[in-house]
C-alpha cells in the first residue's frame, strides 16, 4: 500500500512504475513545493527559525531541505522512500555546503511520523495521501512537532464551485479549501497563513509546457530501452499531463502554515 500510495504521490498510476521514476524526473530537483517560500514561512512563523530541528518528510530529492537548512541554518532531517532520491538530495547538500546541516534518510514516513518527535517544525509537501486521509495526516504530523511547533502542508484543493468529474489525474480524493479547515478545527491546529497559487506555476519545475517536455522526453528514451514498457510510460505520460491541467483548471495548489497550540 504504502508503494501505491507513493506512486500515485508521484503521478503514477501503478507501483510498476517506481524503479523508473528517478529517471522519469531526473530533470527535477524541485518536486512539487516551493523552497523559496517554505523557508519563508518558517521564519515568518517559527520562533524558533534559526538553529530549528526540522522534519521534511516526503522529501524527495531534498531541494526544500537545502534551502531551509542554508537560509535558517537549521538541522534538517529529510526522509523519503526513494533511494536515488535520498542519494541525490545528500549530493545537492554538500554542494551547497549544508551537509553538516542536513540528515537524509530512506525511509517510510509513515513509521517516521510515530517515531521522529520533538521537531520545532515539520514539512509535508505535495505527498498526496501517503500519510492516510486528511484526518489522519494531520494527526500524525501534529505528533511530530513541540508545542508551538509550525506544521506546513501543500496540497491541492477542489475548487469550491468545481465538478469532482473535471478532475482528470483523480490519485485520492480532494477536499476543498474549506473542507481542510474544518478539519484543522477538529484537530485543534491554528491556521497561522494561507498562500494560494492558481495554476501550475508555483514553481519553476511545476511549469507545464517545460515539465512535460522533460517527462516526454525520458519517457521516450525508457521506451527506446524497455520497449515490452511502452504503454507503462505512455500511461504516465498522460497522468502527468492530467495532473497540469487539473492545476491549470480544475484544483488550487495551497500551503498552510499551522500550528499546534
Amino acid at each position: 500500500m504504502t508503494d501505491e500510495k507513493l506512486a500515485a504521490s508521484l503521478t503514477a498510476e501503478t507501483a510498476e512504475l517506481l524503479p523508473f521514476l528517478p529517471y522519469l524526473l531526473r530533470d527535477f530537483w524541485e518536486l512539487g513545493s516551493d523552497p523559496g517560500l517554505m523557508a519563508d514561512l518558517i521564519k515568518k512563523h517559527s520562533g524558533a527559525s534559526k538553529n530549528a530541528a526540522v522534519l521534511d518528510l516526503a522529501c524527495g530529492k531534498g531541494a526544500v531541505s537545502v534551502r531551509v537548512a542554508k537560509e535558517l541554518q537549521a538541522q534538517v532531517k529529510g526522509i523519503d522512500l526513494i533511494p536515488e532520491f535520498i542519494d541525490f538530495a545528500a549530493q545537492k547538500a554538500r554542494e551547497h555546503e549544508v551537509a553538516d546541516l542536513c540528515d537524509f534518510e530512506v525511509g517510510d514516513v509513515n513509521e517516521a511520523a510515530t517515531t521522529e518527535k520533538g521537531y520545532d517544525v515539520v514539512i509535508f509537501a505535495a505527498a498526496g495521501d501517503v500519510l492516510g486521509s486528511p484526518r489522519e495526516t494531520l494527526s500524525k504530523l501534529k505528533q511530530t512537532v513541540k508545542t508551538g511547533g509550525l506544521i506546513l502542508i501543500d496540497e491541492s484543493c477542489a475548487k469550491d464551485d468545481g465538478r469532482a468529474e473535471d478532475i482528470r489525474y483523480k490519485n485520492y480524493e480532494y477536499l476543498t479549501e474549506k473542507q481542510w479547515h474544518s478539519l484543522f478545527a477538529e484537530s485543534g491546529l491554528e491556521l497561522a497563513e494561507t498562500v494560494c497559487f492558481p495554476g501550475s506555476e508555483s514553481s519553476e519545475n511545476l511549469d507545464s509546457a517545460s515539465g512535460m517536455a522533460a517527462i516526454t522526453k525520458r519517457a521516450n528514451e525508457l521506451t527506446e530501452k524497455h520497449p515490452d514498457k511502452k504503454a507503462l510510460f505512455e500511461g504516465y505520460i498522460s497522468s502527468q499531463q492530467g495532473e497540469y491541467d487539473d492545476l491549470d483548471n480544475s484544483l488550487v495548489n495551497v500551503v498552510w502554515a499551522l500550528r499546534k497550540p
